[in-house]
């Protein structure tokens, strides 16, 4: 009795690279908690919206981080089941996520910044001067933690930008303490909120891009699947490439499928192992599938059913095709 054994591939990273990346995603944790609780009680106290917004992107930053070590420990579970790939795509998902958040913080922020630029309120620019050069430290801290993590994964990326732009954004809030104390101009607090948001606006598109690309399936932008085609066809006895398709399941997961027709003394099998050793050293592609078949050969037709022929199988020249060798009528499929 024949049998097909579906075997799923493990795709994700070593499991040593996780802990420690998962290791490093909880101090982060742990410093951005510790700066958004000073923040919110500051920011009450100061009466200064730089702080608040801040302190509300903070909170999305948690929230980014909390999802982010989710996805990561449910992408390093084995692919099972109906799920092939496992769960590598919930990096994506958290990714997107972390970039919808940072614009939908950015607009509260707009709003709110351009009703305070109308009115703006008393700010007590030495309490946000002196909370926002120790939340600036906490946050160098929580950034270098990350960049030392895998940051060609998208969940991270999406991470460390969330970090990046309070790093920015606290900068920013300090200065505007400064013009505060040394001219008096309350405007300063929201203008600086405005600065923070289109700053949190540029790395959530850049992030929604990115994981948009993946999820419509389009080829890794390092890739040109142009150029790989070429390659392809310009290896020895391989004659044509079609239904070349390259698109990336998760970040830094690329994979490839097409059809190759190879010259008729060509050995099919020889010619996929060396096409599968091109695009492994030359394009960082593993994971393929490549129907390779002769030039000129006849496949197999199905006709449309028709009367009293439904159901009869047709070779190329329309002629019926019988399943037993020998049979009136009957011709041979390869």
């Amino acid at each position: 009795m024949r049998r097909v054994a579906l075997l799923h591939g493990s795709h994700a990273h070593g499991s040593h690279g996780d802990a420690a990346d998962a290791s490093r995603l909880w101090r982060a944790l742990a410093l951005i908690l510790v700066v958004m609780a000073g923040e919110i009680v500051a920011g009450v106290i100061a009466h200064s919206l730089a702080l608040l917004s801040d302190a509300g992107h903070m909170l999305t930053d948690a929230g980014a981080l909390g999802f982010s070590l989710l996805a990561l420990r449910l992408a390093a579970r084995p692919a099972a089941g109906a799920l092939t790939f496992g769960f590598r795509r919930l990096e994506i998902l958290s990714a997107q996520a972390n970039g919808v958040t940072l614009l939908v913080v950015a607009g509260f922020v707009v709003f709110e910044a351009i009703r305070r630029l109308v009115e703006p309120p008393h700010v007590r620019a030495g309490l946000v001067l002196a909370v926002a050069i120790g939340g600036a430290v906490l946050n160098v801290a929580a950034a270098a933690t990350l960049a030392r993590a895998d940051r060609s994964n998208l969940n991270i990326e999406g991470s460390f930008q969330h970090v990046l732009t309070d790093l920015y954004g606290f900068l920013g809030t300090a200065l505007a303490a400064g013009v505060i104390l040394i001219f008096g101009f309350q405007r300063a607090d929201p203008i600086a909120s405005l600065a923070i948001a289109a700053l949190m606006i540029r790395s959530g598109w850049r992030l929604v891009w990115a994981t948009g690309r993946i999820f419509l399936e389009a080829a890794p932008k390092e890739l040109d699947p142009q150029e790989v085609g070429r390659a392809l066809v310009a290896m020895p006895r391989v004659v044509e490439v079609h239904d070349l398709h390259v698109w990336e399941v998760a970040s830094g997961f690329p994979a490839l499928s097409a059809h190759i027709l190879v010259a008729r003394e060509a050995d099919c099998h020889g010619a996929r192992r060396d096409m599968e050793a091109l695009l492994h050293e030359r394009f960082g592609i593993d994971h393929t599938t490549l129907q390779v078949d002769h030039a000129g050969e006849e496949l197999l037709e199905i006709a449309p059913a028709q009367g009293a022929e439904a159901g009869v199988e047709r070779g190329p020249g329309g002629q019926p095709v019988s399943s037993e060798p020998g049979a009136p009528g009957g011709s041979a499929a390869r």
